[in-house]
């Protein structure tokens, strides 16, 4: 049963929120507000610039959204305004977080007649800019090719009425910094604009670019009691290295139907457990940087609906992304940063649901652990591993291993029988060397009537059959010299 703790007893419908947009929260399934919502948005209504601080899943991204729109429908566009002038901008850290908060403002702010626009590297560069070309009210995207559209006039911030800066802190660790701050330069000064910034910290630095690019903004701290959810378990597994899968696979057959995330530090490590865990009869969807946008976006979409209930991935999935009713989150590498830490649990236990997340601290990563512990102020509940938790990967009849010695024997037969010239001169010159051993071996065969039954019923009679005379015959004739 979800717990609804985490509301408020504000209602949208208690707040200066246009007709229009109440609408679409009805639609939407939302009556009561958050603690961000409920403390940010009577701020954000009057006009004023705001910097909110909550953790992930508390609801951030509507509170934002519904101070745009609103803002928006309340002011007229600007007289400067031209033909791809934009009237809001929203800036996030990464492609999977812009595409979260468009789907999310298409949804809140569908009654509304505002046009959207959303623009992200790696994918529909075309269809992108076709889209700002023609025209658009609120503007969702990431810093490089929002600056690579910009210069080529695609589109203009001159008009621009409302800023929002999405998961502030993200900005600073990903570099994004100096292309956040020649976009906010390009804008009307922050007196005319209503600028709203939210972050899962407040650190110095991001005070320092609040202050710079925000008018006297009014900061909100929606501190948890603990920096993780309330209704989180947190477990400590302590694995050698070689019984890390084997506990994966086990403690995952409990989670049997659940949805579920696996965390791994490098891409080669998440392919493998992708492929591992597809052999076990997991609908599995392998998530890294490396992965093409448009599959990225299938993926995800796959798994927030249901159709696969494993992701695996690291941490480029790890902060911004709303995938509800995900049950279990497992650190199978434990990350190197505590602050990652945070954000892959964040993944679970979201808006006042309970959830697990589950950490393997093995030989390789084990020293992260009490830099972890320390810096969320509890320690991890420690579990033992016992054998009867422990599963061994499935032999699958359609893996390399299994079929190994059924592909190398089609395959090595014809190769023996090559015409390729490489192959002529292997044959020429076994024949020209050997020749005596094969009269010799010709001799002793009618003595040695076992052998060649034993050769001709091995499985392995294609392997042995490709070598040169020599290397084949050889153990026959030791073998009466040892006896």
């Amino acid at each position: 049963m979800e717990d609804i703790s985490y509301l408020t007893e504000t209602r949208f419908s208690d707040l200066a929120l246009d007709e229009r947009l109440l609408s679409g929260l009805t639609d939407a399934g939302f009556d009561f507000c958050t603690k961000i919502q409920a403390e940010s948005l009577p701020i954000a209504l009057t006009g004023q610039d705001v910097a909110g601080q909550a953790q992930t899943g508390t609801g951030k991204t509507a509170a934002f959204l519904l101070a745009i729109f609103n803002h928006l429908l309340k002011n007229p566009k600007p007289e400067s305004a031209t033909p791809i002038s934009i009237r809001s901008l929203v800036l996030a850290p990464t492609r999977e977080l812009a595409i979260q908060i468009h789907r999310d403002a298409e949804v809140l702010g569908k009654s509304t007649g505002l046009k959207l626009g959303l623009a992200y590297g790696g994918t529909d560069y075309q269809q992108q800019r076709e889209t700002l070309a023609a025209g658009v009210d609120v503007l969702i995207g990431t810093p490089g090719r929002l600056i690579d559209f910009y210069k080529q006039d695609v589109f203009d911030l001159k008009a621009a009425q409302v800023l929002v800066l999405d998961e502030a802190d993200r900005m600073f660790d990903l570099g994004f910094i100096k292309d956040i701050r020649y976009i906010l330069r390009r804008m009307p000064p922050p007196k005319d604009r209503l600028n709203l910034l939210f972050s899962a910290t407040l650190s110095h630095r991001v005070h320092e670019l609040g202050y710079e690019h925000m008018n006297d903004p009014q900061e909100i701290k929606i501190e948890p009691n603990t920096v993780v959810a309330d209704h989180l378990i947190e477990e400590v597994y302590y694995p050698a290295n070689n019984e890390k899968l084997p506990l994966l696979l086990g403690l995952m057959r409990q989670t049997e139907g659940q949805r579920v995330l696996v965390f791994a530090n490098m891409r080669v490590t998440c392919d493998r457990l992708g492929r591992i865990l597809t052999q076990q009869g997991y609908a599995t969807a392998v998530l890294s940087g490396d992965v093409p946008q448009k599959k990225r976006e299938q993926l995800l979409k796959a798994f927030t609906e249901g159709k696969r209930n494993v992701l695996v991935a690291t941490d480029v999935a790890a902060r911004g992304l709303h995938i509800p009713s995900v049950s279990h989150v497992f650190n199978y590498d434990l990350p190197q940063d505590a602050e990652d830490y945070v954000h892959r649990i964040g993944r679970t236990a979201r808006a006042g649901a309970s959830g697990n997340a589950i950490s393997f601290a093995c030989e390789d990563h084990a020293f992260s652990l009490m830099d972890i512990e320390e810096y969320i102020g509890h320690s991890l509940i420690k579990q033992e591993i016992s054998d009867a938790v422990l599963e061994s990967p499935k032999q699958n009849t359609n893996s390399t291993t299994g079929n190994k010695d059924k592909k190398r024997e089609p395959n090595r037969k014809p190769k023996a029988r090559s015409s390729s010239p490489t192959a002529k001169t292997s044959v020429q010159k076994e024949t020209t060397n050997n020749h005596s051993e094969k009269e010799r071996v010709a001799k002793l065969a009618p003595s040695q009537p076992s052998a060649p039954q034993e050769l001709s019923d091995s499985p392995l009679n294609a392997a042995v059959t490709t070598q040169t005379p020599r290397g084949r015959y050889r153990p026959k004739i030791e073998v009466p010299a040892v006896g």
